[in-house]
């Protein structure tokens, strides 16, 4: 591992899980987030100032002599993301690829980071990093995954877990599981909308259990708030089922459902269920 990597950190991204770990791990980190580029550039420069991170006006700027490069961009930037890293990649940096992408996507990534010299550590953030922080659950794979795993504890996480020296093994893990996680999270908005519209909510989740209204309230604002970054990731999803031979049929609809909920774009999110489902049904 590399010494005192705490104090030459990168990250290319500053969205919720960037921020959130910059702030949570005390990081004095350079950072390039593609909306610095256009309006909310006052609003992102803001944010850096605050997190007490610095502001590169380029991603080759912000990986510049960086010992560890955390990307933490949106699925369909992943591989973008890494292209622009490596114009000026250190090295034997590390490359932590925290992206929501399919294994094949992760390994074009790797192969790009090689050639410039760095070392790539496929990482699969395994549950929401709000409220979790640096205790969110990181798996980690690929050749550089011991050292990988010993820097991430070195700057702050402390949950994280090897599972193999092959890159893709972690991002497979992620994708299938989110296969059901946010499959379950599509089914159940298009179960309480119709509920809703046929008058007949309570009934419905009360024979669920006696969770569900707080299940479904939950599973709806995250769609409200994420589905369109959501259905950029089960995009990955199934791409990861098609590589393995498994047609994605509920998949595709777990996409098309994500990304309508979630382009609405609605704010503030109304706080209960019941609100919600007004706010959609009236759309």
């Amino acid at each position: 591992m590399v010494p005192n990597m705490s104090s030459t950190l990168s990250l290319i991204g500053f969205g919720e899980a960037g921020s959130t770990f910059a702030r949570a791990g005390d990081w004095s980190a350079r950072v390039y987030d593609v909306k610095t580029d256009g309006a909310a550039r006052a609003e992102m420069l803001a944010r850096y100032d605050e997190a007490g991170v610095t502001a590169a006006e380029t991603t080759a700027e912000a990986v510049q002599g960086a010992g560890a490069v955390f990307s933490v961009v949106t699925a369909d930037q992943a591989l973008a993301a890494a292209r622009a890293a490596a114009e000026a990649f250190a090295q034997d940096a590390f490359f932590f690829d925290m992206n929501s992408v399919a294994p094949d996507t992760k390994r074009a990534a790797a192969a790009v980071i090689g050639a410039a010299g760095g070392r790539y550590i496929d990482v699969a953030v395994m549950a929401p990093v709000n409220p979790a922080r640096m205790a969110v659950p990181l798996l980690v794979s690929g050749p550089y995954a011991d050292q990988g795993a010993a820097l991430l504890s070195d700057v702050g996480f402390t949950k994280v877990r090897i599972v193999g020296i092959e890159v893709g093994r972690a991002s497979t893990i992620k994708m299938l599981r989110s296969v059901i996680f946010k499959g379950m999270e599509a089914l159940t908005a298009e179960c309480v909308l119709a509920c809703e519209r046929a008058g007949v909510l309570d009934e419905v989740l009360g024979s669920l259990g006696a969770e569900w209204p707080t299940l479904a309230d939950y599973r709806l604002d995250r769609m409200m708030v994420h589905g369109v970054r959501r259905a950029a990731e089960m995009e990955e999803s199934a791409k990861t089922l098609e590589a393995l031979g498994i047609d994605p049929l509920m998949t595709r609809g777990t996409i098309a459902r994500q990304r309508q909920i979630g382009s609405l774009a609605i704010s503030p999110i109304p706080e209960t269920l019941d609100a919600k489902l007004e706010r959609l049904n009236t759309q």
